[in-house]
């Protein structure tokens, strides 16, 4: 079981800023990725459709014969875990804004989250800002548009570049230290964001956080892999463009193979 492979799904690309905290941490750890790239973006799709997907996602990955999944998709977190670890005999990782940390080190009491629709409306997302928030004002940002762009490689775009100003104007007039990235695909905007924001505020992503629970549960579970970090097999999948895949993957040095599927 051990030697089994994690398994990562997303709704495409953006999951792979999950992977690589998670490779670099647990380099001997085999894995295998699921870009549902050809249904993304989940944030703008009813929960009914995001837990179908995200089930559809997780037959697929244990088909593989993973033995822990991680759901690098905040939107499908909040939307599915629960059902997941509910329905599944195996570990499931999830993803949701990281709020607490923003809240617990905010010095102007406003934080920024900027999140996809199906994320900042789910019950999850209400909790942990109950939880964690109160008596911080936390500026709220559907980022619709963004998703689809990265899907397209177009982080650089003019359309990219009016987006993301539109989005985070609000919070910089509202004052904000601390902005919260609540999408996987997010943390690949951050060289464009930090273009427009005040220097002195902090952008925070839950990939560090997300590979140090994977290894804290897989030692729980004694599922840690005993081999050479060279024997690991990193194998890449997607239903849609394998080429947009790879180009979000050129800065991996261990090898690793890309191939499109029918899922």
């Amino acid at each position: 079981m051990n030697q089994k492979p994690i398994g990562i799904f997303d709704s495409g690309v953006g999951g792979t800023s999950i992977w690589k905290e998670l490779h670099g941490l647990l380099p001997g750890e085999s894995t295998v990725y699921l870009a549902d790239s050809a249904n993304a973006p989940y944030g703008e799709r009813s929960k009914p459709e995001i837990l179908d997907l995200s089930i559809k996602n997780t037959e697929w990955l244990l088909s593989k014969g993973c033995k822990l999944i991680v759901v690098a998709c905040n939107t499908a977190t909040t939307n599915a875990i629960a059902y997941l670890r509910s329905n599944y005999d195996l570990p499931f990782i999830g993803i949701e804004p990281a709020i607490k940390p923003a809240a617990l080190h905010t010095r102007s009491g406003a934080v920024g989250v900027l999140a996809t629709r199906g994320t900042l409306s789910s019950e999850l997302f209400a909790k942990t800002s109950g939880n964690y928030a109160s008596g911080i004002r936390v500026i709220e940002q559907m980022g619709d548009g963004l998703v689809p762009l990265i899907e397209q490689g177009r982080i650089d775009s003019d359309e990219m570049t009016e987006l993301l100003h539109r989005y985070l104007a609000p919070m910089i007039t509202a004052g904000i230290d601390h902005l919260v990235l609540g999408c996987t695909h997010y943390p690949y905007l951050i060289r464009r964001i930090k273009e427009i924001l005040p220097t002195h505020v902090n952008i925070i992503d839950s990939g560090r956080a997300v590979a140090a629970q994977t290894k804290r549960i897989l030692e729980k579970h004694d599922l840690l892999a005993d081999r050479p970090s060279g024997k690991a097999a990193l194998k890449f999948y997607t239903n849609s463009d394998p080429q947009l895949l790879s180009s979000f993957l050129t800065d991996v040095e261990d090898s690793y193979t890309v191939e499109k599927i029918t899922i």
